[in-house]
């Protein structure tokens, strides 16, 4: 593959373009020329005031129409932006050259229980109840195991929900798009890339080895980072794009 000269990053549930933290960072300066966009979908971040989508086709048109069309770009999905990423190739294949699906899943190839590990949900139900800003910390020790402690990135993520607070109906409905979404039924042809956390203590990192196995498309995986894979390990997963990208 070219060096790619736009690559797009897509983030999850609730997360927004500044959760990419020094990982975009890396990833610029590993390819310098490269343009890197970081939209956020309806409901969150700098377009929290919107009503999110109920299904991840809604999210991605929505996506589609903050990206410039100068160049074919690059996808890097986390969670469900990797499923806005699978839908989004598989729907308008001339404006992707590849896509990297970072601990993602889909149905029917990925069982209801490994898509949110059931050993959480405990916690899911409490965060119903909680305040906003009580949900960042138990969002951090879910998705983080690398940084569950740091006080300055927690506070961080607790002043960006108070500016930038997702609602209640956005959430519900972001949860609900992921939930339904299914795997397209062609196969991409564009090169992509999985990467998976086997320590995920959210979602279980089978859900992106059986994509990998079912696609027949290539695969990496960190034994210790978390589900918030960018964040944990932001070194290792630049490097290991840019070394997919070099194939």
């Amino acid at each position: 593959m070219i060096a790619p000269k736009h690559f797009v990053l897509i983030r999850g549930l609730l997360r927004e373009a500044r959760h990419w933290g020094i990982f975009t960072e890396y990833l610029q300066q590993q390819f310098p020329q490269a343009i890197i966009t970081t939209p956020d979908i309806p409901g969150n971040g700098r377009h929290h005031q919107l009503t999110s989508p109920t299904s991840i086709v809604e999210i991605t048109d929505a996506l589609r129409q903050h990206i410039p069309k100068h160049h074919p770009c690059v996808l890097i999905g986390l969670s469900m932006g990797g499923m806005v990423a699978m839908d989004w190739m598989s729907r308008y294949p001339k404006e992707i050259i590849g896509a990297v699906l970072i601990n993602t899943s889909a149905r029917p190839i990925a069982h209801f229980y490994h898509r949110l590990r059931w050993q959480i949900y405990p916690k899911i139900l409490k965060m119903v109840f909680c305040s906003l800003i009580e949900k960042e910390s138990e969002i951090l020790h879910l998705t983080s195991n690398h940084f569950q402690h740091d006080a300055v990135l927690l506070q961080n993520w607790r002043l960006w929900q108070e500016k930038n607070p997702v609602s209640a109906i956005s959430a519900r409905n972001q949860l609900l798009a992921a939930i339904k979404f299914r795997l397209p039924i062609n196969k991409p042809q564009q090169p992509i890339l999985i990467v998976t956390s086997t320590a995920d203590r959210l979602v279980d990192y089978r859900c992106s080895q059986q994509l990998a196995q079912h696609w027949q498309t290539s695969y990496q995986y960190h034994e210790t980072a978390g589900h918030d894979l960018p964040l944990d390990e932001p070194e290792w997963l630049v490097k290991t794009i840019t070394k997919w990208l070099n194939r």
